[in-house]
């Protein structure tokens, strides 16, 4: 099943270095690194830190873990869902092609009854039946959508090179992504902190995300065994959690963004485009320390695929997602006249009597997910400089679109509008070099520079 394996360990044990730490707070010289975690390190760290909560002192160990045969959905809704303290780079679903090298799709069965062995066989065939029939649509509709993709993108971009145009077939794997389930598998490196680890491990909310901290706990305890005591069983959460699905159906042929609130306008201070590229150094400026305390707060609603790319930006918070009941409906499937498989595909998925937790790991890539989010004008401007680029994916593109044509109604004299800006805006000169997306930067001044994209 999943694999996990641990490929950057301490130069220094972590209960040393927490000892250390914690001794050079408190004593009038800097204290002497151990060479080893004795016995009395490792009372000292259990009872003086651990236990006490001084925890600080075990955020300067840090592991990395390699995580492969893990579903997507369980990233999404796993790691990657509610603990911002980690860093991850994952697989992307274009470099995964031998999920289909299996025609009978026997590794996604045996995931299941790995980790839902209570679910019948019935259920389990009606699971695979619903994942076959998403993967079809997938494979029947690719090479239209590759054509259809082609002419869109000298449509809008017609400065587009070569390369670009290349790149139809990536934008149209992209948008019908949204009938495939995402139980199909990933890989990611997996950074956290130790006592990030530990809150994980005891906060599992799933059969998997308990197996993966479980392996993660093992590869740890396995280099360093005098660090048993930070996994107390007796503390450790039992009970799964899921998103909820609310009632609703149809397809959707744009993200939804609803501007909640902004707090703090007068504050804001705006960065200069070299303060974020290619270095964020946002939050590392005295003169642009107000622009933490000012936020934006929306309400958003997004595929799962868009999701997953949002939860990247790991400085804006976010609230418990639920399924609204819809599917994202992208251009190329909107034109390609495939609405209304694309509902029936998300009615098989609601009507599966599987376990809530099973549910998640196979809902489509296109099931719209809403959440609120709240970031600081920091982290806002961080995140909007990326999306409405148009190397972005166009629903990232879109949400980004309209949460500007939000805030240019709401506040127009704060400068906030020019949080949402790509560096082209305002320089004329494209900040990704070869990947430049090819529109037409000359009418940034004089005409719609944010359209609605089709790609």
């Amino acid at each position: 099943m999943i694999r996990v394996r641990l490929v950057d360990r301490c130069v220094v044990h972590p209960l040393v270095k927490a000892e250390y730490a914690a001794k050079l707070c408190y004593q009038r010289t800097v204290p002497e690194m151990k060479s080893g975690a004795d016995a009395a390190t490792v009372k000292f760290v259990e009872e003086k830190l651990f236990r006490t909560g001084h925890h600080t002192t075990l955020q300067h160990s840090n592991f990395s873990f390699e995580i492969d045969g893990i579903a997507v959905g369980d990233v999404t809704f796993g790691p990657h869902l509610t603990n911002p303290f980690y860093n991850s780079d994952q697989r992307s679903g274009r470099f995964c092609s031998e999920m289909f090298l299996d025609p009978d799709y026997r590794r996604i069965e045996s995931y299941i009854r790995f980790y839902w062995p209570d679910e019948s066989p019935e259920k389990i065939d009606a699971v695979m039946s619903y994942v076959r029939n998403g993967i079809r649509l997938y494979q029947e509709n690719l090479e239209k959508a590759t054509l259809l993709a082609e002419g869109y993108l000298r449509e809008e971009r017609p400065f587009a090179s070569r390369n670009v145009l290349k790149g139809a077939g990536k934008i149209a794997q992209e948008q019908l992504r949204n009938f495939i389930p995402v139980i199909f598998p990933t890989a990611l490196v997996y950074s956290v902190s130790v006592s990030a680890l530990v809150a994980l491990w005891e906060s599992s909310w799933s059969p998997v995300m308990r197996n993966v901290t479980d392996l993660m706990m093992d590869e740890v305890l396995r280099d360093y065994p005098e660090a048993e005591f930070l996994f107390d069983t007796g503390r450790r959460r039992t009970s799964d959690w899921s998103p909820e699905v609310s009632i609703g159906s149809g397809c959707r042929d744009e993200p939804d963004s609803i501007l909640e609130s902004i707090s703090g306008g007068h504050l804001f201070s705006y960065p200069d485009p070299g303060d974020m590229h290619p270095v964020d150094t946002l939050r590392f400026r005295p003169e642009l320390m107000d622009n933490s305390i000012g936020d934006i707060s929306t309400t958003i609603g997004v595929s799962v695929a868009t999701m997953g790319q949002d939860q990247r930006h790991r400085t804006i918070y976010r609230g418990m997602p639920y399924f609204t009941g819809s599917f994202y409906c992208p251009p190329l499937m909107k034109a390609l006249g495939l609405g209304t498989v694309a509902e029936q595909l998300l009615e098989e998925w609601k009507g599966l009597d599987v376990s809530p937790t099973l549910r998640t790991t196979i809902a489509p890539y296109g099931a719209v997910v809403s959440y609120r989010k709240r970031g600081s004008f920091n982290a806002v401007a961080h995140e909007q400089a990326k999306r409405l680029c148009w190397c972005a994916q166009e629903e990232i593109y879109e949400l980004s679109r309209k949460l500007r044509e939000d805030i240019d109604g709401a506040d127009m004299d704060s400068g906030l509008l020019r949080m949402f800006e790509p560096p082209c805006y305002r320089t004329g000169t494209c900040a990704e070099g070869d990947r430049y997306c090819g529109r037409d930067m000359s009418i940034r001044k004089t005409g719609e520079y944010f359209p609605k994209r089709k790609v």
